[in-house]
């Protein structure tokens, strides 16, 4: 092949490259963009994003489950490879008992949350972050917690289930 040729072919790779890259590029950006609205096909079912009103509210599910006193129903709510870094604790808890232990101990104070600040950031169909402030109340002695929280969600055969449950309390002020 002549020095002509050959630059040509190379020429003809590169534009082929390019254009790969580009269908590529915008594939890739048009996903890190969708809306609540997009779906994605997962097998033969559609799924939609949720939005952030339904990722909030899966707090409320959390927190009725809360109010049952009952540790397993808490724990439930967890991933079974599910990570809790406890707001009255020093000990992360990575699995099941862990966290049903935390709980058991936890719900002996009778507590009720709600929400004060909350930033979802929706990463596809079947995962979502919720992070923010709530606020405990414990009705075993009136007392309150403000902390800092982060759910991770993750979507697992049609439930949403906590893969990370990162809560603090809220420092106290200078």
């Amino acid at each position: 092949m002549s020095n002509v040729g050959r630059v040509r072919a190379g020429a003809i790779a590169a534009v082929t490259l390019v254009v790969a890259l580009t269908a590529c590029g915008t594939a890739v950006g048009t996903e890190q963009s969708t809306t609540a609205t997009t779906t994605a096909t997962t097998g033969t079912t559609a799924v939609a994003e949720p939005s952030a009103q339904e990722v909030q509210a899966l707090f409320g599910d959390w927190n009725r489950a809360l109010a049952t006193g009952d540790p397993e129903r808490v724990a439930d709510h967890y991933a079974p490879d599910g990570v809790l870094l406890p707001t009255l604790s020093d000990n992360v808890r990575s699995d099941r008992a862990e966290i049903v232990d935390y709980f058991e101990h936890f719900l002996a104070n009778k507590p009720s949350g709600e929400i004060l600040e909350s930033h979802v950031a929706v990463l596809g169909p079947d995962a979502a972050i919720d992070a923010g402030v709530y606020r405990f109340t414990f009705a075993a002695d009136g007392t309150q917690v403000d902390a800092r929280y982060t759910f991770a969600y993750e979507r697992v055969d049609g439930k949403w289930l906590i893969v990370n449950h990162h809560s603090s309390a809220m420092p106290g002020k200078p």
